[in-house]
């Protein structure tokens, strides 16, 4: 698949290495931009906004919190208006059941998918593709990103 990844802490570039590893062509895009750039060696892509990394199937966001999420799903270039109708944005992080309510909302409205599916583990998990994941969505959505939680880990959907 086609997959952008935003956020390149430890937990995120663990992440992009299990999926460019399973064969995934992933594009990075981070505020730190060498964090993306040190991705480069092991294959991806590196995005120099958020829009360029909604190009592709789905857009994975791995940030610390429900500010940052809102930030770059609703600010300017965000991920609500750069990904494509019919595209899915899948939040890993663990945020607030408000704001995953309203992420569903704003992306149905916007002909987009939204699935919530925190990941549990450590960066080393994540690097390995243990992670255990807990997917939420749209049943068709879900079952579409299968090789995506296949890279990743265990799902529980």
């Amino acid at each position: 698949m086609d997959v952008g990844l935003i956020g390149l802490g430890r937990m995120g570039a663990g992440i992009a290495k299990s999926l460019l590893r399973a064969g995934h062509r992933v594009t990075v895009f981070n505020r730190t931009r060498e964090r993306a750039e040190a991705l480069r060696k092991d294959g991806a892509a590196v995005a120099g906004s958020v829009a360029e990394a909604c190009h592709g199937d789905v857009v994975l966001t791995m940030l610390a919190d429900d500010a940052a999420v809102e930030a770059v799903v609703f600010g300017e270039g965000g991920v609500l208006n750069s990904l494509a109708r019919g595209r899915a944005h899948i939040s890993l992080s663990t945020i607030s059941v408000a704001l995953s309510e309203r992420l569903a909302t704003e992306h149905a409205r916007a002909g987009q998918d939204f699935i919530a599916a925190p990941v549990f583990g450590r960066p080393e998990a994540a690097e390995a593709g243990k992670l255990a994941i807990v997917a939420a969505g749209p049943k068709t959505a879900v079952e579409r990103c299968e090789p995506l939680w296949e890279a990743m880990g265990r799902s529980y959907l």
